[in-house]
């Protein structure tokens, strides 16, 4: 998946313990994704997924996408995400999108994939 760690933002206690992660991940040249915030359960809810997110999008060119289950939409909303339809998904984002509608619907689950954009 074009992983580089370099990448990488990683959030962690005074004692140097690792509560969270996330990255401003590229697509070609032109389409910029906040991506991989994770942040381990036991430190949710403390503003660490908060203090990256707001390190990442402190320098990072605009439009900015994102990617996310649609129930944690409104956390991106915080932050000015805005969800968009299809067809203003670039390309990447618009096959992502059609992957994951199929297997939402195979799984019968109600949770649905939201492909957000920052301008």
């Amino acid at each position: 998946m074009g992983l580089d760690w370099r990448r990488f933002v990683v959030a962690v206690d005074d004692r140097d313990q690792v509560l969270g992660i996330g990255q401003i991940k590229p697509h070609g040249t032109d389409i910029l994704e906040l991506a991989s915030l994770a942040v381990y359960p036991q430190h949710r809810g403390k503003g660490v997924a908060r203090a990256i997110i707001e390190h990442l999008l402190k320098d990072s060119p605009r439009p900015l996408y994102l990617m996310c289950e649609s129930s944690l939409g409104k956390l991106y909303e915080k932050f000015g995400f805005r969800g968009i339809p299809y067809e203003e998904m670039p390309r990447y984002f618009q096959r992502i999108s059609k992957l994951a509608g199929l297997a939402t619907t195979l799984a019968r689950r109600e949770e649905r994939l939201l492909v957000m954009k920052l301008q």
